[in-house]
Protein backbone atom coordinates (compact mmCIF):
# COMPACT_ATOMS: atom_id res chain seq x y z
CA UNK A 1 0.00 0.00 0.00
CA UNK A 2 2.62 2.05 0.78
CA UNK A 3 4.39 1.69 -2.76
CA UNK A 4 2.49 4.40 -5.02
CA UNK A 5 3.41 6.79 -2.38
CA UNK A 6 7.24 6.59 -2.73
CA UNK A 7 6.42 7.36 -6.49
CA UNK A 8 5.07 10.50 -5.93
CA UNK A 9 7.19 13.38 -5.59
CA UNK A 10 7.79 14.48 -2.03
CA UNK A 11 6.57 17.92 -0.44
CA UNK A 12 9.32 20.39 -0.68
CA UNK A 13 11.30 21.62 1.43
CA UNK A 14 14.82 23.48 2.05
CA UNK A 15 16.62 19.64 2.04
CA UNK A 16 15.10 18.44 -1.27
CA UNK A 17 14.55 21.97 -3.24
CA UNK A 18 14.90 21.58 -6.70
CA UNK A 19 18.46 23.25 -8.26
CA UNK A 20 17.38 26.37 -9.64
CA UNK A 21 19.90 25.49 -12.66
CA UNK A 22 17.68 22.82 -13.67
CA UNK A 23 14.35 24.89 -13.88
CA UNK A 24 16.99 26.98 -16.45
CA UNK A 25 18.24 24.33 -18.44
CA UNK A 26 14.66 22.85 -18.38
CA UNK A 27 13.27 26.02 -19.73
CA UNK A 28 16.54 26.95 -22.02
CA UNK A 29 15.59 23.34 -23.61
CA UNK A 30 11.93 24.60 -24.44
CA UNK A 31 12.82 28.14 -26.03
CA UNK A 32 15.59 26.34 -28.13
CA UNK A 33 12.59 23.38 -29.44
CA UNK A 34 10.31 26.63 -30.15
CA UNK A 35 13.79 28.47 -32.00
CA UNK A 36 13.29 25.23 -35.04
CA UNK A 37 9.70 26.19 -35.64
CA UNK A 38 6.97 28.05 -36.77
CA UNK A 39 4.20 25.54 -36.60
CA UNK A 40 1.78 27.07 -34.78
CA UNK A 41 0.58 23.95 -33.54
CA UNK A 42 3.29 22.37 -31.83
CA UNK A 43 4.22 26.08 -30.98
CA UNK A 44 1.37 26.54 -28.70
CA UNK A 45 1.75 23.21 -27.68
CA UNK A 46 5.07 24.10 -25.89
CA UNK A 47 3.22 26.93 -24.49
CA UNK A 48 0.88 24.55 -23.09
CA UNK A 49 3.84 22.31 -21.82
CA UNK A 50 5.17 25.30 -20.34
CA UNK A 51 2.22 26.47 -18.59
CA UNK A 52 0.95 23.41 -17.00
CA UNK A 53 3.92 22.76 -15.38
CA UNK A 54 4.44 26.65 -14.12
CA UNK A 55 1.14 25.77 -12.68
CA UNK A 56 1.85 22.62 -10.74
CA UNK A 57 5.28 23.61 -9.44
CA UNK A 58 5.23 27.53 -8.90
CA UNK A 59 4.95 29.09 -5.49
CA UNK A 60 3.61 32.29 -4.11
CA UNK A 61 7.22 33.60 -3.89
CA UNK A 62 6.81 37.18 -5.97
CA UNK A 63 9.18 35.69 -8.70
CA UNK A 64 6.51 33.33 -9.45
CA UNK A 65 3.99 35.80 -9.83
CA UNK A 66 5.56 37.41 -12.76
CA UNK A 67 4.58 34.26 -15.05
CA UNK A 68 1.22 36.04 -16.19
CA UNK A 69 2.72 39.70 -16.79
CA UNK A 70 5.36 36.80 -19.89
CA UNK A 71 2.42 35.63 -21.25
CA UNK A 72 0.77 38.86 -21.21
CA UNK A 73 4.14 40.58 -22.62
CA UNK A 74 4.11 37.80 -25.33
CA UNK A 75 0.92 38.53 -26.76
CA UNK A 76 1.76 42.05 -27.02
CA UNK A 77 4.85 41.03 -29.62
CA UNK A 78 2.59 39.42 -31.43
CA UNK A 79 0.38 41.96 -31.55
CA UNK A 80 2.91 44.11 -32.83
CA UNK A 81 4.64 42.05 -35.36
CA UNK A 82 1.28 41.81 -36.83
CA UNK A 83 0.92 45.59 -36.70
CA UNK A 84 4.28 45.76 -38.07
CA UNK A 85 3.24 43.50 -41.02
CA UNK A 86 0.34 45.43 -41.84
CA UNK A 87 1.91 49.25 -41.58
CA UNK A 88 5.49 48.25 -43.14
CA UNK A 89 4.53 45.67 -45.71
CA UNK A 90 6.43 42.07 -45.92
CA UNK A 91 8.79 40.38 -48.45
CA UNK A 92 6.68 37.98 -48.53
CA UNK A 93 4.61 37.75 -52.16
CA UNK A 94 0.67 36.70 -51.85
CA UNK A 95 -2.05 36.72 -53.79
CA UNK A 96 -4.94 37.11 -51.72
CA UNK A 97 -5.85 40.69 -51.38
CA UNK A 98 -7.47 41.00 -47.99
CA UNK A 99 -7.34 45.30 -48.74
CA UNK A 100 -5.76 48.17 -49.50
CA UNK A 101 -4.17 50.23 -47.06
CA UNK A 102 -3.50 54.34 -47.81
CA UNK A 103 0.12 54.42 -49.42
CA UNK A 104 2.90 56.64 -47.97
CA UNK A 105 4.95 58.33 -50.98
CA UNK A 106 8.42 57.88 -49.74
CA UNK A 107 11.73 59.70 -51.88
CA UNK A 108 13.98 57.87 -53.89
CA UNK A 109 16.63 57.05 -51.32
CA UNK A 110 13.83 55.20 -49.34
CA UNK A 111 13.65 52.13 -52.09
CA UNK A 112 12.71 49.08 -50.67
CA UNK A 113 10.76 50.55 -47.98
CA UNK A 114 7.32 50.90 -48.19
CA UNK A 115 4.16 52.35 -45.72
CA UNK A 116 0.64 50.64 -46.29
CA UNK A 117 0.13 49.22 -49.59
CA UNK A 118 -1.16 45.94 -50.12
CA UNK A 119 -2.06 43.53 -47.46
CA UNK A 120 -2.63 39.53 -48.61
CA UNK A 121 -3.48 37.15 -46.31
CA UNK A 122 -0.20 35.18 -46.53
CA UNK A 123 1.49 38.09 -45.30
CA UNK A 124 -0.47 37.91 -42.31
CA UNK A 125 0.29 34.44 -41.24
CA UNK A 126 3.83 34.80 -42.07
CA UNK A 127 3.77 37.63 -39.16
CA UNK A 128 1.07 35.70 -37.04
CA UNK A 129 3.47 32.79 -37.35
CA UNK A 130 6.88 34.81 -36.35
CA UNK A 131 5.47 36.73 -33.90
CA UNK A 132 3.87 33.68 -32.10
CA UNK A 133 7.57 32.08 -32.06
CA UNK A 134 8.83 35.00 -30.10
CA UNK A 135 6.28 34.91 -27.56
CA UNK A 136 6.95 31.57 -27.23
CA UNK A 137 10.52 32.00 -26.38
CA UNK A 138 9.50 34.88 -23.87
CA UNK A 139 6.68 32.04 -22.08
CA UNK A 140 9.29 29.85 -21.97
CA UNK A 141 11.97 32.37 -19.87
CA UNK A 142 9.08 33.38 -18.04
CA UNK A 143 8.43 29.85 -16.86
CA UNK A 144 12.28 29.13 -15.51
CA UNK A 145 11.63 32.90 -13.74
CA UNK A 146 8.64 31.95 -12.47
CA UNK A 147 9.79 28.57 -10.95
CA UNK A 148 13.59 29.25 -10.04
CA UNK A 149 14.71 30.80 -7.44
CA UNK A 150 17.07 34.22 -8.31
CA UNK A 151 18.85 34.17 -5.16
CA UNK A 152 19.65 30.32 -5.08
CA UNK A 153 20.45 30.62 -8.43
CA UNK A 154 23.27 33.26 -7.75
CA UNK A 155 24.80 30.93 -5.04
CA UNK A 156 25.21 28.48 -7.86
CA UNK A 157 27.35 30.47 -9.79
CA UNK A 158 31.32 30.58 -9.74
CA UNK A 159 32.74 32.91 -7.80
CA UNK A 160 34.67 34.28 -11.02
CA UNK A 161 30.83 35.29 -12.37
CA UNK A 162 29.60 36.01 -9.05
CA UNK A 163 29.72 40.23 -9.63
CA UNK A 164 27.64 39.22 -13.30
CA UNK A 165 25.23 36.92 -11.14
CA UNK A 166 24.66 39.39 -8.85
CA UNK A 167 23.40 42.12 -11.40
CA UNK A 168 21.61 40.15 -13.50
CA UNK A 169 19.52 38.31 -10.55
CA UNK A 170 19.08 41.68 -9.28
CA UNK A 171 17.43 42.80 -12.56
CA UNK A 172 15.50 39.68 -12.72
CA UNK A 173 14.00 40.53 -9.38
CA UNK A 174 13.40 43.88 -9.93
CA UNK A 175 10.46 42.94 -12.69
CA UNK A 176 8.24 40.49 -10.38
CA UNK A 177 8.52 42.70 -7.38
CA UNK A 178 7.09 45.39 -9.45
CA UNK A 179 5.01 43.48 -10.81
CA UNK A 180 3.41 42.44 -7.53
CA UNK A 181 3.43 46.00 -6.28
CA UNK A 182 1.23 47.00 -9.28
CA UNK A 183 -1.54 44.22 -8.40
CA UNK A 184 -1.02 44.93 -4.45
CA UNK A 185 -1.89 48.87 -5.16
CA UNK A 186 -4.46 48.13 -8.00
CA UNK A 187 -6.78 45.52 -4.95
CA UNK A 188 -5.99 48.40 -2.68
CA UNK A 189 -7.94 51.16 -5.05
CA UNK A 190 -10.28 48.29 -6.15
CA UNK A 191 -11.23 48.03 -2.29
CA UNK A 192 -11.20 51.70 -1.75
CA UNK A 193 -13.78 52.27 -4.63
CA UNK A 194 -11.23 54.18 -6.51
CA UNK A 195 -10.87 53.68 -10.38
CA UNK A 196 -7.79 51.27 -11.85
CA UNK A 197 -7.82 52.33 -15.55
CA UNK A 198 -6.67 55.41 -17.35
CA UNK A 199 -4.11 57.58 -17.08
CA UNK A 200 -4.42 59.57 -14.07
CA UNK A 201 -4.93 56.05 -12.07
CA UNK A 202 -1.77 54.66 -13.84
CA UNK A 203 -0.18 57.92 -12.52
CA UNK A 204 -0.98 57.33 -9.24
CA UNK A 205 -0.26 53.45 -9.04
CA UNK A 206 3.37 54.32 -11.08
CA UNK A 207 4.43 57.05 -8.05
CA UNK A 208 4.05 54.67 -4.67
CA UNK A 209 6.01 51.79 -7.51
CA UNK A 210 8.88 53.81 -8.34
CA UNK A 211 9.08 55.05 -4.32
CA UNK A 212 8.67 50.86 -3.46
CA UNK A 213 11.86 50.07 -6.02
CA UNK A 214 13.99 52.99 -4.56
CA UNK A 215 13.34 51.43 -1.01
CA UNK A 216 14.27 47.98 -2.33
CA UNK A 217 17.49 49.10 -3.83
CA UNK A 218 18.70 50.90 -0.92
CA UNK A 219 17.51 47.76 1.28
CA UNK A 220 19.80 45.47 -1.09
CA UNK A 221 22.68 47.92 -1.25
CA UNK A 222 22.80 47.96 2.69
CA UNK A 223 22.36 44.21 2.96
CA UNK A 224 25.11 43.74 0.71
CA UNK A 225 27.58 46.14 1.85
CA UNK A 226 27.11 44.34 5.65
CA UNK A 227 27.50 40.74 3.91
CA UNK A 228 31.25 42.19 2.76
CA UNK A 229 30.26 42.17 -1.02
CA UNK A 230 33.36 43.10 -3.36
CA UNK A 231 35.91 41.74 -1.79
CA UNK A 232 38.53 40.40 -3.07
CA UNK A 233 40.97 38.02 -2.27
CA UNK A 234 45.10 38.36 -3.19
CA UNK A 235 46.01 35.81 -5.71
CA UNK A 236 49.15 36.29 -7.88
CA UNK A 237 49.79 38.13 -11.13
CA UNK A 238 50.58 34.87 -12.96
CA UNK A 239 47.35 33.14 -11.99
CA UNK A 240 45.24 36.26 -12.72
CA UNK A 241 47.21 36.14 -16.27
CA UNK A 242 46.37 32.33 -16.85
CA UNK A 243 43.20 32.94 -16.17
CA UNK A 244 42.43 36.03 -18.93
CA UNK A 245 44.54 33.76 -21.32
CA UNK A 246 41.84 30.55 -20.76
CA UNK A 247 38.83 32.86 -19.95
CA UNK A 248 39.25 34.91 -23.54
CA UNK A 249 40.71 32.01 -25.59
CA UNK A 250 37.74 29.15 -24.22
CA UNK A 251 35.06 31.75 -25.39
CA UNK A 252 36.97 32.19 -28.59
CA UNK A 253 37.04 28.54 -29.37
CA UNK A 254 33.45 28.22 -28.11
CA UNK A 255 32.64 31.02 -30.86
CA UNK A 256 34.65 28.95 -33.56
CA UNK A 257 33.55 26.16 -33.15
CA UNK A 258 29.96 27.01 -33.22
CA UNK A 259 30.60 28.60 -36.02
CA UNK A 260 31.44 25.22 -37.43
CA UNK A 261 28.73 23.40 -35.97
CA UNK A 262 26.52 25.49 -37.93
CA UNK A 263 28.50 25.75 -41.16
CA UNK A 264 28.26 22.84 -43.45
CA UNK A 265 32.14 22.76 -44.15
CA UNK A 266 32.84 23.24 -40.56
CA UNK A 267 31.40 20.31 -39.21
CA UNK A 268 34.89 18.41 -38.84
CA UNK A 269 36.81 20.79 -36.94
CA UNK A 270 33.89 22.60 -35.31
CA UNK A 271 33.24 19.83 -32.06
CA UNK A 272 36.39 19.42 -30.79
CA UNK A 273 37.15 23.14 -31.00
CA UNK A 274 34.13 23.46 -28.87
CA UNK A 275 35.36 21.20 -26.71
CA UNK A 276 38.52 22.40 -26.19
CA UNK A 277 36.93 26.09 -25.96
CA UNK A 278 34.23 24.79 -23.31
CA UNK A 279 37.27 22.87 -20.95
CA UNK A 280 39.70 26.14 -21.02
CA UNK A 281 36.38 28.71 -19.99
CA UNK A 282 35.66 26.43 -17.32
CA UNK A 283 39.37 26.32 -16.40
CA UNK A 284 39.51 30.22 -16.78
CA UNK A 285 36.20 30.36 -14.15
CA UNK A 286 38.00 28.18 -11.86
CA UNK A 287 41.32 30.33 -11.38
CA UNK A 288 38.98 32.97 -11.40
CA UNK A 289 37.10 31.70 -8.74
CA UNK A 290 39.79 32.61 -6.40
CA UNK A 291 39.51 36.32 -6.06
CA UNK A 292 35.72 36.10 -4.48
CA UNK A 293 36.21 35.69 -1.05
CA UNK A 294 32.96 34.38 -0.12
CA UNK A 295 31.40 31.09 1.63
CA UNK A 296 28.00 29.45 0.79
CA UNK A 297 25.72 28.58 3.66
CA UNK A 298 23.72 25.83 2.82
CA UNK A 299 24.90 25.09 -1.24
CA UNK A 300 22.16 23.31 -3.67
CA UNK A 301 22.81 20.02 -4.25
CA UNK A 302 22.19 18.63 -7.77
CA UNK A 303 20.03 15.47 -6.96
CA UNK A 304 18.49 12.69 -9.21
CA UNK A 305 15.56 15.07 -9.55
CA UNK A 306 16.79 17.56 -11.29
CA UNK A 307 18.84 15.69 -13.68
CA UNK A 308 15.31 14.13 -14.97
CA UNK A 309 13.99 17.98 -15.11
CA UNK A 310 17.52 18.83 -16.88
CA UNK A 311 17.32 16.09 -19.06
CA UNK A 312 13.74 16.71 -20.37
CA UNK A 313 13.96 20.07 -21.51
CA UNK A 314 17.61 18.75 -23.40
CA UNK A 315 15.89 15.85 -24.73
CA UNK A 316 12.88 18.33 -26.24
CA UNK A 317 15.79 20.79 -28.00
CA UNK A 318 17.26 17.60 -28.92
CA UNK A 319 14.67 15.87 -30.52
CA UNK A 320 13.23 19.32 -32.59
CA UNK A 321 16.99 19.86 -33.17
CA UNK A 322 17.05 16.67 -35.25
CA UNK A 323 12.95 16.70 -36.67
CA UNK A 324 13.94 20.53 -38.11
CA UNK A 325 16.87 18.81 -40.04
CA UNK A 326 14.92 15.56 -40.90
CA UNK A 327 11.26 16.78 -41.76
CA UNK A 328 11.45 21.06 -42.06
CA UNK A 329 8.33 21.11 -44.12
CA UNK A 330 6.60 19.56 -40.70
CA UNK A 331 7.68 22.58 -38.66
CA UNK A 332 8.10 25.07 -41.07
CA UNK A 333 4.38 25.45 -42.93
CA UNK A 334 4.40 26.77 -46.08
CA UNK A 335 2.85 30.30 -46.52
CA UNK A 336 3.32 30.69 -50.37
CA UNK A 337 0.86 29.27 -51.24
CA UNK A 338 -1.24 28.97 -47.92
CA UNK A 339 -1.96 25.93 -46.76
CA UNK A 340 -3.15 24.42 -43.09
CA UNK A 341 -0.85 23.35 -40.60
CA UNK A 342 -0.15 20.29 -39.71
CA UNK A 343 0.60 18.74 -36.22
CA UNK A 344 3.96 16.49 -36.57
CA UNK A 345 3.26 13.31 -34.29
CA UNK A 346 6.94 12.10 -33.20
CA UNK A 347 8.18 15.83 -32.88
CA UNK A 348 4.52 16.42 -30.49
CA UNK A 349 5.33 13.66 -28.63
CA UNK A 350 8.80 14.89 -28.03
CA UNK A 351 7.60 18.09 -26.58
CA UNK A 352 5.14 16.43 -24.24
CA UNK A 353 8.44 15.09 -22.59
CA UNK A 354 8.77 18.53 -20.89
CA UNK A 355 6.07 17.74 -18.56
CA UNK A 356 8.00 15.47 -17.03
CA UNK A 357 8.78 18.47 -14.30
CA UNK A 358 5.07 18.13 -12.92
CA UNK A 359 5.67 14.62 -11.88
CA UNK A 360 9.20 14.51 -10.85
CA UNK A 361 9.62 17.75 -9.14
CA UNK A 362 9.19 18.82 -5.53
CA UNK A 363 5.42 20.11 -4.85
CA UNK A 364 5.57 23.25 -3.05
CA UNK A 365 3.51 23.21 0.04
CA UNK A 366 0.86 25.38 -0.41
CA UNK A 367 0.08 23.17 -3.54
CA UNK A 368 0.23 19.81 -1.94
CA UNK A 369 -3.21 17.98 -1.91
Amino acid sequence: MTRPHRLRAPEANRSNALHPGAWWLWALGLAVAASRTTNPLVLGLIIGVAGYVVAARRTDAPWARSYGAFVRLGLFVVALRVVFSLVLGSPIPGERLLFTLPEVPLPDWAQGVRIGGRVTAEQLVFALYDGLKLATLLICVGAANALANPARLLKSLPGALYEVGVAVVVAMTFAPNMVADVVRLRTARRLRGRPTGGVRALLQIGLPVLEGALERSVAVAASMDARGYGRTAQVPPAVRRTTAVLTIGGLLGVCAGSYGLLAAQGAGYGLPLLAAGLLAAVAGLRLGGRRAARTRYRPDHWGVRAWLVAASGITVAVAMIWAASAAPDALHPGVVPLQAPELPLWPAASVLLGLLPAFVAPVPKETTR
